[in-house]
């Protein structure tokens, strides 16, 4: 399957948006499509970009990577003085060009574009309502659902109308919205999903992720507060605070494997707290070995943590072949055994009569891990230890992280003993939940941990 040289984690998506009223110098489609650039981690299937000149909305999206939908000759149309773009992976809604994004539709007030980050646990149950009320739908998406929610309340002025949705919207989502003279940020109450704002001289960015601003030049502001509605006009920047829970929920997957590690999101540093989760793995687990090597690259960071704790070298034992991306064709029954090897390879002079440590984000299948080890084992490595700066991944993400069902959840399956045997490591250890929090030097009221706990903070 082609998934078998695939992280078996997927994020959804990542957002981007800019505005910079009377900034002429400033060309926001193609500033967008640098933010879009430095989010593409964050969703490779489809891509888009819609712009605003103050009258109307033009929009350029499809499906693919950012480079693939959005090229220098179909860019140079979409003038205006801001924007928002989008990077998508699905959980809800099939991989299919009409639930690209950004979204642009018509209301009563008159065109809106809409660009989410995140997954409605509700969003059935609100499209059922919506169509007994005579709403119309042309996409799979729990995006459009926020649409036709937004659309009800349009007598509102639009901060009050988002105010409102929140109520009805249960989950996780980062929202951006623009309309022809305005663009709003929305997270949500438990900031589950993340967002930040920065400065670009004095027009403004809004971004999944602080890597996105260094990336367009961009001063980092503050991150967006949970349950902030954040508005953006000639006025300047206004905030509306609709919900103030005193607990959050922060995915911490977003700092164990899916943000850049140049990212800094709520207060956390990503490198630093990936670096450290391997410290504190080391602290946990001790083993004697010759060196330290990571799957790279989401498991680099932690590698080098646990190398620097337990006094061994770090060495590139696994190199990745980062040519091959997402889009790449299935492999066929027969290719199925070199599935991995088309992602990442084995250096034989680095592992070959090794007793090695390596270090890894995640398990979640296992059967990456089983083929990583057995090509260890086959470049001549003699011990593999499989150290994992997360705990156990025991439980589905309904908040926008494509994760398997709980039925091939191998930690769901098996105990610690049985995935080393699956895998064919020689030991297993997996971070403690008391570890992660100390390293990530918050607390459980900081975090939602789901996928190890199975305490959902909304309500499934």
């Amino acid at each position: 399957m082609f998934d078998e040289i695939e992280k078996e984690l997927r994020h959804e998506c990542g957002v981007f948006g800019i505005f910079a009223r009377g900034r002429d110098d400033i060309d926001v489609a193609r500033t967008a499509f640098y933010g879009l650039y430095a989010l593409q981690h964050r969703g490779q299937e489809s891509a888009g970009i819609a712009v605003s000149d103050g009258r109307g909305i033009k929009l350029l999206k499809g499906m693919g990577l950012v480079t693939e939908v959005i090229r220098s000759e179909n860019i140079k149309d979409l003038d205006g003085y801001m924007a928002i773009g989008h990077v998508r992976y699905s959980t809800t809604g099939a991989s299919i060009a009409v639930n690209a994004q950004p979204l642009v539709f018509h209301y009563l007030n008159g065109m809106v574009a809409l660009a989410h980050n995140g997954n409605l646990v509700n969003a059935e149950e609100l499209r059922k309502r919506l169509a007994t009320y005579g709403s119309v739908f042309q996409t799979t998406t729990d995006t459009e659902v926020v649409a036709n929610l937004l659309a009800r309340y349009s007598q509102d002025k639009l901060e009050d109308a988002l105010a409102k949705c929140m109520i009805d919207m249960k989950g996780a989502y980062a929202l951006l919205i623009m309309t022809e003279d305005k663009l709003i940020g929305v997270r949500d109450p438990l900031g589950i999903r993340p967002l930040c704002l920065g400065s670009l001289d004095d027009a403004y960015v809004l971004a999944s992720e602080s890597a996105a601003l260094d990336t367009v030049g961009a001063t980092f502001i503050r991150d967006v507060e949970p349950g902030e509605i954040v508005v953006i006009d000639d006025k300047g920047l206004r905030s509306l605070k609709a919900s103030n829970l005193p607990y959050r929920a922060h995915c911490v997957f977003e700092y164990i494997y899916f943000a850049r590690p140049d990212s800094t999101l709520d207060g956390i540093n990503v490198y630093k707290a990936r670096r450290e989760l391997g410290r504190q793995l080391a602290r946990e687990n001790l083993i004697a070995a010759d060196l330290v090597i990571s799957v790279p690259d989401s498991g680099t960071a932690s590698a080098l943590g646990y190398a620097d704790e337990a006094g061994l070298p770090f060495e590139e034992g696994l190199m990745k072949n980062r040519y091959v991306g997402r889009t790449f064709i299935q492999p066929t029954q027969q290719m199925r055994e070199l599935g991995v090897k088309l992602k990442l390879n084995a250096i034989e002079e680095v592992v070959k009569g090794k007793r090695i440590i390596m270090i890894d984000d995640s398990i979640v299948r296992g059967t990456t891990s089983k083929k990583i080890i057995q090509m260890l084992r086959d470049a001549g490595a003699v011990e593999i230890h499989m150290l994992i700066a997360s705990p156990p991944t025991r439980f589905p993400c309904f908040y926008g992280i494509d994760t398997s069902r709980r039925e091939e959840l191998i930690a769901n399956k098996m105990d610690k003993e049985a995935i080393r045997e699956f895998i064919g490591a020689d030991s297993l250890y997996y971070i403690s939940m008391e570890g992660m929090f100390a390293a990530l030097k918050r607390d459980d009221k900081f975090f939602c941990t789901a996928c190890f706990s199975g305490d959902y903070p909304v309500k499934i």
